[in-house]
């Protein structure tokens, strides 16, 4: 019976732990893709949690065991998970964003496909750039970010002590703010490009109106809006990597920053 007891003291801050890895695997865009079956993101998070339970700092063997107040701890768990995913993830939703922007300047707006990462209808540009930006976000070590960061977050955030007031809202917002911004310079050139387009076409059609320049119009705004991705593609790549690299350091940063500014209790 003692040997039980010892047991069922720990299983209060094991579902805790598990389900603070549970969060990640909510807004991570990576993480979260239909594509990978549910059992399987939840024997992931359940190995990590086996993995990480055992180097945790000493919790309070007093800890809530009751429903009543389990429930806004579980809460208060996800909601930091699924605030580290979220950031993370920003600048892949700021990528497909601007694809979005893209095709519908193009002329694209009308050609949408799944995606399966966001269990959502996106452009087809926007689609191009998303997993390009899953691309970098893998080759510049993102996951391996993404998890160290939360390991740190139960050693600066122990468990049971996070409130929705810590929630980064702060830093939500500046990577919002970035990544608009990240969107906008990414389809910045190719509006420019279609833009003057419109203004030759306009020229055309004053000088030389018995060409019919809206049957050639269509075709050639589209094949101006490729091509000009397709000559700044590199460019896209090496700015959108350092947007994800910068929202990687935001991250640990946030994370780290509890322990060195004290805004914990207990």
């Amino acid at each position: 019976m003692q040997g039980i007891d010892s047991i069922a003291v720990h299983i209060v801050p094991f579902l805790l732990v598990v389900t603070r890895l549970t969060g990640i695997f909510l807004l991570t865009p990576l993480l979260r893709s239909t594509s990978v079956p549910m059992m399987f993101r939840a024997l992931l998070a359940v190995m990590f949690a086996l993995a990480i339970f055992p180097f945790l700092p000493p919790t309070n063997p007093g800890m809530a065991v009751n429903l009543v107040e389990l429930v806004p701890l579980m809460f208060a768990e996800l909601l930091i998970g699924a605030a580290i995913g979220l950031v993370a993830g920003l600048p892949l939703i700021a990528l497909e964003m601007g694809g979005y922007v893209i095709g519908y300047q193009i002329g694209l707006s009308m050609a949408e496909s799944f995606n399966p990462e966001l269990d959502t209808n996106g452009s087809v540009i926007g689609q191009l750039l998303f997993y390009l930006g899953i691309f970098l976000f893998i080759s510049v070590g993102g996951l391996d970010i993404l998890f160290m960061a939360l390991a740190d977050s139960y050693h600066t955030v122990p468990l049971g002590t996070f409130t929705a007031t810590d929630a980064p809202l702060g830093v939500i917002v500046g990577v919002l703010s970035s990544g608009f911004e990240l969107a906008i310079r990414i389809a910045s050139p190719i509006i420019a490009v279609v833009g003057l387009l419109y203004v030759s076409m306009g020229f055309i059609m004053k000088t030389m109106p018995q060409i019919n320049i809206m049957s050639i119009g269509f075709a050639a705004q589209i094949m101006a809006g490729l091509i000009t991705m397709a000559l700044l593609i590199g460019t896209v790549s090496v700015v959108a990597g350092e947007e994800i690299e910068h929202t990687l350091a935001v991250l640990v940063d946030w994370v780290h920053g509890f322990a060195s500014a004290g805004v914990l209790h207990g």
